[in-house]
């Protein structure tokens, strides 16, 4: 099937607005850290580490689940979470370094800690990344989930509480939950209650002294170097170009994390 005429028009507007003005992703992700130092050379040189994805669709990234393995290209999805590992691993080719995605789709707080002796203890991370909580919101939209901001964080400090008592030296990045405006299923009726989610997900990262991706940070400032449909086309699940991104900025979070 062709491209209709308004498909061509959009696309031809994003290619000339992002290829005119260049997209300096660096940039994008230098502006969103405080801190600008990501020295992690010493936890960087250290062998046998185990890396841990978790989260929802946004990790899942259509990985296929009877792939179990670590490091394999099926295993690891579509998303950011491959171009990271990718990365990480690429970084350490002889540490023998070995990273899990276990993000699944549709996934709530409440949905990782039913599963969590078999897609996180058992694992035994040294550095556990979890991105959770838009669906914790998104689903009681449609009438399929009924939680609060107040359940989301409960529920996602007990996760926290009960991951530390029997890892106690694993190393935290807790990613920022997002909706990019102008995507498609992003509306009024996300906001304020949505950042009620957001901001529990900040004070959470803070008192477990966990690194902080602060994705919504992240894609505000890309909105201004590209539209949603460029970066992130419903709001909710990135393109590429979207997931390069959170990539770059998550391996910031890693080194920070690796001090």
């Amino acid at each position: 099937m062709r491209p209709s005429a308004s498909s061509r028009r959009d696309f031809l507007k994003t290619a000339a607005f992002t290829a005119g003005a260049g997209i300096p992703i660096a940039d994008i992700v230098a502006s969103v850290f405080e801190d600008a130092d990501d020295d992690g050379a010493d936890f960087l040189l250290a062998a046998d580490r185990v890396v841990l994805f978790q989260g929802d669709s946004i990790t899942d990234a259509g990985r296929e689940k009877e792939k179990q393995e670590p490091n394999a290209g099926r295993s690891l999805g579509n998303g950011y979470v491959s171009l990271a590992a990718a990365q990480l691993l690429a970084m350490q080719p002889r540490a023998n370094w070995q990273c899990y995605n276990r993000g699944i789709s549709g996934n709530k707080v409440y949905q990782l800690a039913e599963r969590w002796e078999a897609d996180c203890m058992d694992l035994q991370p040294h550095v556990l990344s979890i991105l959770i909580g838009v669906n914790d919101f998104w689903h009681k939209l449609n009438g399929n989930y009924d939680g609060t901001p107040e359940i989301y964080e409960r529920d996602y400090r007990a996760l926290l509480d009960r991951t530390k008592a029997a890892l106690p030296g694993v190393r935290l990045i807790l990613c920022e939950p997002f909706a990019v405006e102008g995507g498609t299923a992003i509306n009024e009726t996300w906001h304020p209650e949505f950042d009620a989610y957001q901001a529990a997900a900040k004070r959470i990262a803070d008192d477990y002294k966990a690194q902080w991706v602060p994705y919504q940070k992240l894609f505000d400032a890309a909105l201004k170097k590209a539209p949603a449909s460029y970066w992130c086309p419903d709001g909710v699940h990135p393109a590429p170009p979207g997931n390069y991104l959170m990539a770059e900025a998550w391996l910031k979070a890693f080194k920070k994390a690796s001090r």
